[in-house]
């Protein structure tokens, strides 16, 4: 069990990592940015939603899974 716990650890503190190297501006710039991602503004008010950026980590996730279940 503590060797589970270490790859938790682990685990996390790559995503932390990794999320502040994407905060920072300087990660993946076309990640959100994608065709098919739906973006509207009309004066103050700005929606966003990033369609096609989801799917694509949905299949990067589920991928990644199945490798690592095997």
């Amino acid at each position: 069990m503590q060797d589970f716990g270490k790859l938790l650890f682990i685990i996390g503190l790559v995503v932390a990592i990794v999320g502040a190297w994407l905060w920072s501006g300087r990660g993946l710039g076309w990640l959100g940015r994608l065709p098919g991602d739906i973006s509207y503004q009309s004066g103050d008010f700005k929606f966003y939603f990033p369609v096609t950026t989801c799917i694509l980590l949905s299949v990067v996730l589920t991928l990644l899974g199945w490798f690592f279940r095997r």
